[in-house]
């Protein structure tokens, strides 16, 4: 129980700071982009009093901020890579508009203290740690004559110095390795360079786009958007378990994607590489282009988003480099405006089949969810997977086959409050507790019913609003 008593000890220094804090906080109103030619408001909502397509020629959307990839899309509707999210998505960013180009940042610094199987002293995963998950995204884009434009990304991650080569403890986390050991227990962590990419759509009428979207790296037209993109994620610091089997290519080092969009719906293919980054955090891997993937997305209303796609990578890990993965995910997200001031909830339901040949057929299923009420925020997670020996064990032990298949199941319940806003720019405490249902096989290793727990300071920019 020593792990239980840090975790408590943290918990009790942030609940004694937090009224502090809010005894001293100071409000800001949210950002606003004070552009005069929109046409959404940053919940999604079409502008009314407005004719769209007399806008459209009357004012070629130079000062304003649209999708990443359509000039008749909101920005809102941005995913991670050349994904969609609901319209209705909220959005959390610094902005900033030129005479010719708009730029956008958004990111999340986490500290915390996490602790991993806390109630079984000595069994497998108990470990705890000071932790620093970290990521900043910035945008530009550019309207091309009357129908182009012109978009880049950049993102980076700090995990590698903050977090070290074996990232955080995470347990029943699964993929990547270290110092030519595989990762179990741990999310490894992000390179520096998380994304470079870039992309140009030509607007063919109000109803279609043709796009083409390089990364290195880059995402493929593989998942649904990644975990720390998704809204429902929002104030969850822990990656999802099932993140080898959703959405783990968002990180690839060489991707070439093509895609069409028509009303509501979109096509897209990606050629790209199918290995994952290599320990070296800080390079550039070397790009193959040996895998290939497709999705369809659609997005019925500007409540809801969907896809579905399937992809064929070659050999992932280097720690099972013989092995080639047919991954196939599908995801329903949901966002809604509440009533009030900051009140929304964002939801997704994501599924992701691995196929490594014979007998490897491993399923994974996520849903969760974020209800923010203004300050506060409730939050959670529930995952259930099927997990391989090798990928629960770095060396199995005996009586342990190799094709044994392991249910895991993982509930996540979070608590968050804003404490202080300043600059457009949000410092919230939370507290998060997760518990393991895991199969008999087990429990001999990580005991009965594993609790996990964390506590954590973060900072990310404030909501945006018109």
């Amino acid at each position: 129980m020593k792990n239980l008593k840090h975790v408590l000890a943290f918990a009790g220094i942030l609940a004694t700071a937090l009224p502090s804090f809010a005894q001293h906080e100071h409000h800001t109103a949210p950002a606003k982009d004070t552009t005069s030619h929109e046409k959404h408001d940053m919940s999604g909502h079409e502008m009314k009093g407005h004719d769209m397509k007399n806008m459209d020629k009357s004012n070629d959307m130079q000062h304003s901020m649209t999708h990443n990839f359509s000039l008749s899309l909101p920005m809102n509707r941005n995913g991670s890579g050349t994904g969609w999210q609901p319209d209705a998505t909220p959005m959390y960013a610094y902005m900033k508009h030129s005479d010719k180009w708009n730029y956008m940042l958004h990111g999340s610094l986490f500290l915390r203290y996490t602790g991993q199987n806390i109630n079984n002293d000595g069994k497998k995963g108990s470990d705890s740690k000071l932790s620093f998950p970290n990521w900043v995204m910035g945008m530009a884009q550019r309207q091309v004559g009357k129908n182009g434009l012109l978009s880049f990304r950049a993102m980076v991650s700090l995990d590698r110095l903050t977090d070290g080569g074996a990232g955080y403890p995470l347990l029943l986390q699964s993929g990547e390795s270290w110092k030519g050991q595989s990762l179990i227990d741990r999310q490894h962590p992000h390179d520096l360079i998380s994304e470079l990419s870039f992309g140009y759509t030509q607007r063919v009428s109000e109803k279609v786009d043709l796009t083409v979207y390089a990364g290195y790296p880059g995402e493929p037209a593989l998942g649904p958007t990644a975990f720390m993109h998704r809204m429902s994620a929002f104030n969850n610091p822990d990656a999802v378990l099932g993140h080898h089997w959703q959405d783990a290519t968002h990180i690839t080092f060489g991707v070439v994607t093509a895609g069409v969009r028509y009303g509501k719906f979109k096509l897209e293919g990606s050629s790209f590489t199918g290995r994952e980054p290599d320990e070296n955090r800080f390079n550039f891997d070397k790009p193959r282009f040996d895998s290939y993937s497709y999705r369809l997305l659609f997005n019925p209303s500007k409540n809801w988003a969907l896809q579905a796609s399937r992809g064929f990578i070659k050999s992932p890990e280097v720690s099972d480099a013989d092995k080639n993965i047919d991954r196939t995910t599908a995801s329903v997200q949901h966002s809604a405006n509440l009533n009030g001031e900051n009140r929304w909830i964002s939801s997704s339901l994501v599924w992701g089949l691995n196929k490594a040949g014979g007998h490897h057929k491993e399923h994974s299923l996520l849903l969760e969810s974020n209800l923010q009420l203004n300050r506060w925020a409730v939050y959670g997670r529930y995952e259930w997977m099927q997990k391989s020996s090798h990928e629960v064990f770095a060396s199995r032990p005996g009586g342990i086959s190799e094709n044994e298949i392991f249910p895991i199941s993982a509930f996540t319940l979070g608590l968050n409050r804003q404490i202080v806003s300043f600059s457009n720019t949000l410092l919230q405490a939370g507290v998060q507790a997760s518990l393991y249902g895991i199969d008999q096989t087990l429990k001999p290793f990580y005991g009965n019913s594993p609790l996990s727990g964390q506590v954590y300071l973060r900072l990310t920019p404030g909501r945006m609003r018109m």
